[in-house]
């Protein structure tokens, strides 16, 4: 509700930008290739790996509506844990490893 409140309010003072955001994320959301099903789906994964907490429930209640299953909504959270997890590994054994090389380098 604080989210509804709080666009609501930035309609009204911010109009041309809301309007164009508001006409963006329905083409985004519109079925295509993709139903509406899945794409709630993809954003709630979005959601979770991006820590947002306002989409997290958003897009809960955006995948109950489009008739997504308890077992679906708990694949796509182990779908973002294994990549949020990924890209942690991912930059630990590159990034982190390559900065400690150079460091220990630099020591000598």
């Amino acid at each position: 509700m604080d989210y509804k409140t709080g666009l609501h309010e930035f309609e009204q003072k911010m109009p041309h930008i809301a309007d164009k955001y508001n006409e963006f994320t329905a083409a985004c959301f519109k079925e295509g290739e993709l139903d509406q099903k899945q794409k709630q789906l993809i954003a709630l994964g979005i959601s979770i790996y991006s820590q947002d907490e306002y989409c997290i429930v958003y897009h809960t209640k955006g995948c109950m509506d489009q008739g997504c299953t308890e077992k679906e909504i708990l694949e796509t959270i182990g779908v973002t844990a294994a990549f949020g997890g990924g890209a942690a590994i991912s930059q630990s054994v590159t990034l982190v490893q390559d900065t400690l090389d150079e460091l220990k380098q630099m020591k000598h």
